[in-house]
């Protein structure tokens, strides 16, 4: 069977983009992409998957994407795959001349629909206000449109099932994204705590800054990087700006040493707002480290509160308590992580992808 993979870009790597990696190899796929970094690719060791690239795109937003859809949608290679699989906001777009098709579904886009409030309360500016409702509008149109060419819906997890069944209407398989634990090890305590993260709002990462402010004692390392082009920007640089001494940032690193911070940390922690499923928090527990997470999203079906470390309100004073109490005996929670992390493995992911697209 010829596979394709479409995915919105590659222009940083993040779950989905680890996610779609390890399909296409495992199913030696062709991805289909806009913006490409060939150097990341590398850099994860992935050389040997084939990526096809439809042009880079503008870095302002929306034109970025609404340059992505139009790519997606007017792209045809009707003929040369047997099968086609989406991946992200905007790859879907395919879909108009792309079938049979599957789209691996992270959330429905949620600037469209849960947190369509929040995205334009923040643009200040009224004409900017006005420009990206305008968008929103005519873009979930499209969206949705998009979304009914999809022959089969696989979700991430159960919290973002009930999103597709609310705001698109449609019933959908779950199979969780894949960790490959094996490579993930416990590696000893350095004392620090690690938060992994696009810089993103919806990380609400300045609750963990603020929280460690108030614990100079204790230090956080952040690793991930913000977006080009994209809402995450100005946030990025204002919470860079306002670091206390306790905390580092650290962007752009190679995967094994993204694999080291988790195996020398004391735990981890994470802040997202109604997480889709949350992959870091599994990477954390396969290096037996306890995970200070908060009490929604995906994180209620990952963490398991009290073994594999703690859930919480998204309060500073909530984080500060729970570092406090794991930090008294942090190697308590370790066979419990690692037993939970396995739950999760790359080879579960490989099977039910297998399974639905009738390789099996």
């Amino acid at each position: 069977m010829r596979v394709a993979i479409f995915h919105d870009y590659f222009s940083f790597i993040g779950g989905g983009e680890k996610v779609v990696l390890t399909l296409a190899r495992h199913l030696g796929a062709d991805i289909i992409t806009t913006d490409l970094n060939r150097e990341l690719i590398s850099r994860m060791g992935y050389d040997d998957v084939s990526i096809i690239s439809l042009g880079s795109l503008a870095a302002v937003p929306p034109i970025k994407q609404v340059q992505a859809t139009l790519k997606f949608s007017t792209c045809n290679f009707t003929g040369k795959y047997d099968f086609y699989i989406f991946s992200g906001n905007w790859a879907h777009h395919a879909s108009r001349n792309h079938r049979p098709n599957l789209i691996y579904c992270y959330t429905p886009v949620r600037v469209f629909y849960d947190l369509k409030d929040d995205f334009l309360s923040s643009q200040k500016n009224p004409l900017a206000r006005m420009a990206a409702s305008v968008w929103v509008k005519i873009h979930t149109h499209f969206n949705k449109r998009s979304m009914d060419r999809i022959d089969t819906i696989v979700s991430i997890s159960d919290n973002v099932a009930r999103r597709v069944k609310k705001y698109l209407g449609k019933d959908s398989t779950v199979i969780y994204p894949p960790c490959d634990t094996s490579r993930f090890l416990y590696a000893g305590d350095d004392g620090y705590w690690l938060s992994v993260n696009r810089l993103y709002p919806e990380k609400r990462l300045e609750v963990q800054i603020n929280a460690f402010a108030r614990m100079p004692e204790e230090r956080l390392i952040m690793i991930g990087n913000s977006g080009k082009g994209d809402h995450s920007v100005t946030y990025a640089k204002r919470i860079r700006e306002s670091l206390p001494p306790n905390v580092t940032i650290i962007s752009d690193i190679p995967e094994d040493d993204l694999i080291n911070y988790y195996g020398r940390c004391r735990g981890f922690i994470t802040t997202s707002l109604d997480e889709d499923f949350g992959m870091t928090a599994i990477e954390a527990m396969a290096s037996g480290k306890p995970v200070i997470a908060v009490r929604e999203g995906g994180y209620l079906e990952t963490v398991a509160d009290g073994k594999t470390g703690m859930l919480i309100d998204c309060k500073e004073d909530d984080i500060i308590k729970a570092v406090k109490k794991i930090a008294s005996d942090p190697a308590s929670f370790r066979e419990a992580c690692v037993e939970q992390s396995k739950k999760f493995d790359v080879k579960r992911f490989l099977s039910g992808m297998d399974s639905i697209i009738g390789r099996s």
